[in-house]
């Protein structure tokens, strides 16, 4: 390069670095610049989260524990209910589906929807709405394993991640999320793994969609099969859901309690069983007989993870078995009960219901 060229290559890279400078200490730009905070509406159910010695908090206290709320999203909070999980009705799960679909609806520019709920079942009212919830936009649960009178309460902060979740464009199309201890997990997936711990919620071998830092909301992975806004289940043509029961397989385990159960109304039964799906011989017997009778068996596992392919049995006479009974893949027991309620709202069809459950 001749060197009368040089002090002009040098006055340039000075000019670059001092740009660079001047941009990385400039202020970060104001909200108003950005455009408005992402509106977020906030539905209480009760659980942990509501807990305090003297009375339970309401939609409204728990938004008051966190003054940092405003910085990511406008709230809007309503009071569904203040119960615990287990003590909400399926009648609750069906009116909580149509008011979060009527929300959407009514309101093209809400960002999305977070909902407190007990730890307990969670899982369950998670993966209920993840089926019945017909549209991209968020929809984010959110809980704590301490009440509001312990040390350690960890409430603000799981429903602050969740308001930031529900708030996130990177959020949108990944379906219902169970954001707790700073993780992100699908609610197909998800599971309480721990009575009393907080890292209890887990998606096993699946891992996390995603993380809730200082920073952003980080996702690593999606949902792939079907959910909220491409799922077929309509609440609005659901009156009542089905009485679907959930049976153990154990050593020696008689087959009466899928008797009695089918006997006592239960228009469909999960049956846990043991490794890949084994029963007692006394289980399978009840298995084919109310099979018979109409009655849709679901065939699971106990082992808290691993699928149950259609077509496969390990029992001897499976053959018969299988002809009578539908596969819940990789589902959990208590999350095949809720798919199976929902598809027995549909039909009784076996293979209908088995492409369901390869489909969800």
């Amino acid at each position: 390069m001749p060197r009368n060229r040089l002090p002009a290559v040098w006055t340039v890279l000075s000019l670059v670095i001092l740009f660079c400078d001047a941009a990385a200490q400039a202020p970060a730009p104001s909200r108003g610049a950005m455009g408005p905070l992402p509106r977020v509406h906030f539905l209480a159910t009760g659980g942990t989260i509501s807990n305090r010695a003297g009375g339970r908090l309401t939609a409204e206290d728990l938004v008051k524990l966190i003054p940092p709320l405003e910085t990511y999203a406008q709230p809007e909070f309503e009071q569904f209910s203040n119960v615990a999980s287990s003590a909400l009705t399926l009648d609750q799960y069906l009116k909580l589906a149509r008011r979060i679909n009527e929300l959407f609806e009514q309101d093209k520019t809400l960002a999305g929807v977070v909902i407190t709920s007990g730890t307990d079942t969670m899982e369950e009212l998670a993966y209920f709405l993840h089926l019945t919830v017909r549209d991209f936009r968020p929809v984010v649960v959110v809980g704590a394993m301490r009440n509001a009178s312990t040390i350690g309460y960890e409430g603000p902060a799981n429903l602050l991640e969740g308001f930031r979740v529900a708030a996130s464009r990177a959020a949108a199309g990944n379906g219902v999320m169970v954001v707790l201890n700073d993780e992100i997990n699908s609610a197909r997936e998800v599971t309480k793994t721990d009575a009393l711990r907080l890292h209890t919620f887990q998606s096993r071998i699946y891992g996390v969609l995603g993380v809730v830092d200082a920073d952003r909301v980080s996702f690593y992975r999606a949902p792939v099969k079907r959910h909220t806004a491409k799922s077929e289940f309509d609440v609005k043509k659901i009156e009542t859901l089905p009485r679907v029961d959930v049976i153990m397989v154990y050593q020696d385990a008689s087959g009466d309690l899928i008797t009695a159960a089918a006997a006592n109304g239960a228009r469909g039964i999960v049956v846990a069983g043991a490794g890949a799906g084994a029963t007692t011989s006394s289980q399978r017997e009840a298995i084919n007989a109310v099979a018979q009778k109409g009655v849709v068996v679901v065939m699971g596992t106990r082992t808290g993870s691993g699928r149950i392919a259609p077509g496969t049995d390990q029992a001897p006479s499976g053959g018969e078995r299988r002809r009578n009974t539908v596969a819940a893949e990789d589902l959990a027991p208590v999350k095949a009960r809720i798919l199976l309620m929902l598809a027995l709202a549909k039909t009784h069809d076996l293979a209908e219901i088995q492409r369901m459950f390869s489909e969800y």
